[in-house]
């Protein structure tokens, strides 16, 4: 029987869904402002590990992850930006889904966007304050009265008191209590806002869970995950907000099972954008094999610390443990290359592994141990060479989400150092002296191809008195400098050399929105067959997507 570690009761629980066969789980999903760092893969990896064994033991799930699309931070990186919110939440959810993608995390059954139920949101604050745990503050704020609510701090442990001397707790002289949390903020001039009965504001971020959870899976639900940095006060907030709406003799918990992940650590310190101590998912793939990241992040219980020690060679960083999760990855495909089968529909758990396999994922997900059951049978597999522990030993792998690769091309296409995408300071001023030269004999062609070729590498000339001073820049108004290095990657993993590409670009005239968001079109041109591709490109767009596919199918090939 499976168990599960509650965050609430801080011990492990049989699993008893609420209405079996269904269960009904929800995880606190991305706020789309920036590209998904390790810690955010390590979370929704360990989810999807979850769901993939729920699903594998015979539960009907409904898996709903949310997409936080309004948020102080979204606000800010999108006025830095200069582009409306709806435009850059969009480029980062197309973003963050193409890492997901990448990491072989699958989609969940919902993926509700915050901005879509603030109607419900409302009606919530509503209940709320008619149960006397809203108030409207004299700022404008409508916050939630943490002592009215006798239950707060179950999840985290803490008294009231223990709480309110917490170091996450924001002081503001607008509430009742410093624990009092905001459920509606006041407008402000330049933000996004919505009409309400306390006037235009926004939601605050810990109502926008509980109202999408409740609205999508009920008044009660069976798991409810996250990190464990939103453990307290995020989680916290959730129950208290959830639990503060519900019939008065209704005292069954909001949510049965809480689940939070470890966090991820750089050289023993916490993982962070806030610090600037993080790598982001595309970084870490282009530097490693995909695979290598999830079996990295799944050998590891999720509830336990993940450490990175990371370590510069070459100039460039590794991280030691990830070259060692893909070593140990590779020792698993060597078994499947030794005895070449296909994935079977279904695993055999009648098998004296996968039999061990599934005790070891019913205690709490407990993914190291079962990855040391398919070394044990990649083991039996080499010394046997039988094809139905092959198959098994792929079934069971692709339940975490590993081995589903073809052995052989996989072996071929390993990338362990993946080719360097951009120019060393060495190679730059080696080309200014060819460019310098080449002015000097007025062979202006050759001057201004270099040119072109720097600005493809993410290098900007500027020509002054004589002299040509260089940046790392992006030379394109309707390209990024990240997205000129993953057009970069994408047209050398398939043979292509960057010199022979010649990107133009038309820009749009800038819509009447009153907010300036820049578009147009990009005509990538491979010089050795004259082939073009047209692509719309700008704020809004996934130019390098299209780009991609077209490269995939050797599309600059024809003539």
């Amino acid at each position: 029987m499976l168990k599960i570690y509650n965050s609430l009761s801080r011990a492990e629980e049989p699993f008893v869904p609420l209405d079996p066969p269904r269960v009904r789980m929800y995880v606190c999903g991305m706020t789309v402002y920036d590209y998904p760092h390790l810690g955010n893969a390590r979370a929704m990896i360990a989810f999807d590990v979850v769901q993939r064994w729920l699903r594998a033991s015979g539960y009907q799930v409904t898996y709903v992850r949310n997409i936080t699309d309004i948020d102080d931070k979204i606000i800010r990186r999108a006025l830095e930006n200069s582009e409306p919110i709806s435009v850059f939440t969009e480029r980062f959810i197309r973003r963050i889904e193409e890492d997901f993608t990448v990491l072989g995390i699958q989609k969940p059954d919902l993926e509700p966007r915050a901005t879509q139920y603030v109607d419900e949101m409302q009606a919530l604050i509503r209940r709320l304050e008619e149960r006397g745990l809203a108030y409207k503050a004299v700022n404008g704020d409508v916050n939630f009265a943490v002592r009215k609510f006798p239950r707060y701090g179950r999840l985290s442990g803490k008294s009231l008191d223990d709480l309110r001397a917490g170091e996450r707790v924001e002081i503001d002289a607008s509430k009742l209590d410093p624990l009092d949390f905001v459920l509606w903020k006041r407008a402000k001039e330049g933000e996004p806002s919505w009409q309400s009965p306390w006037g235009d504001g926004r939601p605050g971020w810990h109502i926008e869970c509980s109202a999408m959870s409740t609205k999508l899976l009920g008044t009660h639900f069976d798991i409810h995950g996250g990190g464990q940095d939103l453990q307290f006060p995020h989680h916290e907030n959730e129950i208290a907000q959830s639990e503060g709406v519900q019939d008065q003799n209704d005292m069954q918990p909001f949510v049965k099972y809480w689940m939070h992940n470890g966090f991820v650590r750089m050289n023993d310190e916490k993982m962070s954008k806030s610090t600037g101590n993080f790598f982001a998912v595309r970084d870490i793939t282009k530097r490693y094999d995909p695979e290598v990241v999830r079996f990295f992040i799944v050998r590891a219980h999720y509830r336990s610390p993940l450490n990175c020690t990371l370590r510069e060679r070459n100039k460039r960083f590794e991280i030691v443990e990830m070259n060692d999760a893909d070593k140990s990855l590779e020792h698993l495909y060597d078994a499947l290359r030794n005895a070449p089968s296909p994935t079977p529909e279904n695993v055999d758990w009648s098998e004296f592994h996968a039999r061990r396999f599934r005790d070891a994922m019913n205690d709490d997900f407990s993914t190291p141990e079962a990855i040391a059951v398919l070394f044990d049978l990649a083991a039996e597999v080499n010394r046997t060479h039988s094809q139905t522990l092959a198959g098994q030993l792929r079934a069971l792998g692709g339940i975490l989400g590993i081995l589903q690769q073809d052995p052989e091309k996989r072996r071929k296409s390993r990338r362990f150092e993946k080719p360097e995408v951009h120019l060393s300071d060495e190679r730059i001023e080696q080309l200014l002296e060819e460019r310098a030269r080449a002015k000097a004999q007025n062979d202006f062609s050759v001057a201004d191809r270099i040119r072109e070729e720097l600005r493809l590498f993410g290098v900007l000339l500027e020509d002054t008195r004589g002299k040509s001073e260089w940046k790392r820049a992006s030379g394109y108004r309707l390209i990024e400098l990240d997205e000129l290095e993953d057009f970069r990657h994408e047209v050398t993993k398939h043979g292509y050399r960057v010199e022979d590409f010649r990107i133009k670009e038309k820009v749009n005239p800038p819509p009447n929105t009153g907010v300036f968001a820049i578009q147009g079109e990009l005509e990538i041109t491979y010089l050795p067959t004259g082939r073009a591709l047209k692509v719309p490109a700008g704020h809004g767009t996934a130019w390098i997507a299209a780009v991609a596919d077209e490269v995939s199918r050797r599309y600059f090939d024809q003539r």
